[in-house]
């Protein structure tokens, strides 16, 4: 299996290297939004799959960490210029950096965040830390239209440099799945499911799980902030609009249709969920068939791409891949031939 691994493993780093070289501009945009939407998607599924706590919060990470990659890339002129609502704050005009950096202070940011409130959120369990945490993204969305002089408010940011092709955020992606993949299969990640199998168990048996929890909820806010700052590199422009519940919906659908708890489940859902969106683009569109043109029906792959859905949905129930993983399937494969 250790084989099988690397050989995944080697695919993947071969794919993103040659992909721009195969793929026209439209495709590979496609691909990088689906390898950005598989880092929020992974760091989502580990505090809501394999933790177990069923948390709505990654719109506000990843609003925190796109407007501080925003802002810590745009140089002083650049804000001067864009900033017509009210003049930016003297630190706003201070902050600036390098690409890399800005993606490590975004993750850092919502990580900070997420530590300060995991005391308050963790004091409730299930449906009320759902409310506690949705709470928690309409106030980042509020934030930012009210505090013109931090954001710019309802007006965002734009010509944000676009330092996100596709080696970046591949890699990135690839990166952000073997670090979860790691944390998941350590003692921390076993502490975890058993969080989420039983809290007041594993309580019992000496597991920390307020530590537990924590660790799952910073994890994943860094991961979403650095998610975060790749879309504000990669669309070029910030605004509250972006960051609105649907995103947190949109990863929720992916996280279930994976399989709860499956980091490369994570991964499958969102190339089907992302990926399907668009590719199924041309049902909008006039088509000929069998010498009979139909007109233009905006909005029928929206219908058929839900149909699917909940046709995989009814025949496998908790997910394409349940928990497990891809690995656990070819384990399973490989004691048949046996």
């Amino acid at each position: 299996m250790r084989l099988v691994n690397i050989a995944l493993l080697l695919i993947a780093v071969g794919f993103i290297l040659i992909a721009p070289d195969i793929f026209d501009e439209y495709t590979i945009r496609i691909l990088s939004n689906i390898a950005i939407f598989a880092i929020l998607a992974v760091s989502y599924n580990l505090i809501n799959g394999v933790t177990g706590q069923f948390s709505l919060e990654p719109n506000g990470f990843v609003a925190i960490g796109a407007y501080v990659a925003a802002l810590m890339l745009l140089s002083t002129d650049e804000k001067i210029y864009q900033f017509v609502l009210e003049e930016p704050s003297a630190f706003v005009l201070w902050i600036n950096s390098g690409f890399v950096t800005a993606l490590i202070f975004a993750g850092l940011a919502a990580c900070a965040l997420a530590l300060m409130l995991a005391f308050p959120v963790f004091r409730v369990r299930g449906d009320y830390l759902a409310i506690v945490t949705l709470g928690f993204g309409f106030i980042i969305q509020i934030f930012a239209i009210n505090n013109p002089q931090i954001t710019n408010g309802s007006l965002g940011l734009n010509d944000i440099p676009e330092h996100a092709n596709f080696y970046w955020v591949g890699f990135t992606a690839l990166l952000a799945v073997i670090l979860i993949l790691n944390i998941v299969n350590s003692k921390y990640g076993r502490a975890m499911k058993a969080v989420r199998d039983d809290e007041d168990a594993a309580e019992a048996m000496g597991v920390n799980t307020f530590k537990i929890k924590t660790t799952a909820f910073c994890t994943s806010a860094f991961f979403e902030g650095v998610g975060g700052g790749l879309l504000a590199v990669f669309l070029t422009t910030v605004s509250p609009d972006q960051f609105t519940f649907f995103l947190t919906f949109q990863l929720l659908i992916i996280i279930v249709l994976g399989g709860l708890g499956s980091t490369t489940g994570a991964v499958i859902g969102t190339i089907l969920v992302i990926g399907g969106s668009e590719w199924l683009r041309f049902l909008d569109e006039s088509m000929n068939i069998f010498g009979y043109t139909t007109p233009a029906m905006p909005g029928l792959r929206m219908v058929v791409f839900s149909v699917m859905l909940i046709l995989v949905m009814l025949f496998a129930r908790r997910g394409l891949l349940g928990s497990g993983e891809v690995s656990d399937i070819l384990k399973k494969i490989k004691r048949k031939r046996q």
